[in-house]
């Protein structure tokens, strides 16, 4: 039996001049989740959007939040992601020098605890910690900016993952971010992703409902 695959689609190819639409549609549809990037201009080349937009996003929306923290010293804002009532708190393993006690905190505040690796971060760098994570995000283009190409080497990331989930008898999901679409997302699936995330490929799609189906059904390759 195909195993169910999650569908978190990325605020930040929203359209912002209607959030309460577009929540309306997220609402009504089959996503699993939303996921919420946080920019600060420093880790990331980018700024996208601060707490008290997310607080309006978080009344709105229905789903599970999923946020993702493309900042420095991630650890500051437990508490503030903690009042959005967010299900996953997801760092960066290149902001996170201490990166077992921020685990920790996070898990410690009442949410999941998730690791993102950049493009260029090894997945052996997580040997000792996989075990306490309850996600992996695979960044498969560099983060700061949506629209971009998909990396083809994440595929080979999101093999030697599972494996060392296997190996550790470890339960984290894998989640990808990036080019994910109707092309992409069969091979991801097939290398043993859990979690896709997809901004355009559902934000900018004709029908976004449907978008989010047919991301959903896929099956691997």
């Amino acid at each position: 039996m195909a195993k169910e695959i999650k569908v978190s689609p990325s605020l930040l190819a929203a359209d912002f001049a209607d959030l309460r639409g577009e929540m309306d549609k997220i609402n009504s549809s089959e996503a699993d989740w939303l996921h919420l990037d946080i920019m600060d201009g420093v880790f990331v080349p980018n700024i996208s959007f601060g707490f008290p937009v997310l607080k309006y996003v978080a009344e709105l929306c229905k789903k599970p939040l999923d946020v993702h923290l493309m900042i420095v010293q991630p650890e500051k804002f437990i508490r503030e992601v903690r009042a959005l009532n967010a299900m996953m708190m997801n760092v960066h393993y290149e902001a996170c020098p201490h990166l077992h006690r921020v685990v920790q905190q996070i898990k410690e505040a009442g949410m999941k605890a998730g690791v993102t690796l950049n493009p260029s971060t090894p997945v052996s760098l997580l040997e000792d910690i996989i075990e306490d994570v309850d996600m992996v995000l695979l960044m498969s283009v560099n983060p700061g900016f949506g629209g971009q190409k998909f990396i083809p080497h994440t595929l080979q990331k999101v093999r030697s993952l599972r494996e060392l989930i296997a190996r550790k008898n470890a339960h984290a999901l894998i989640e990808v971010d990036g080019g994910v679409n109707n092309n992409t997302a069969p091979e991801l699936i097939e290398a043993g992703v859990d979690v896709l995330v997809a901004g355009s490929a559902v934000f900018k799609a004709p029908d976004m409902k449907e978008a989010i189906h047919q991301l959903k059904i896929i099956k691997g390759k």
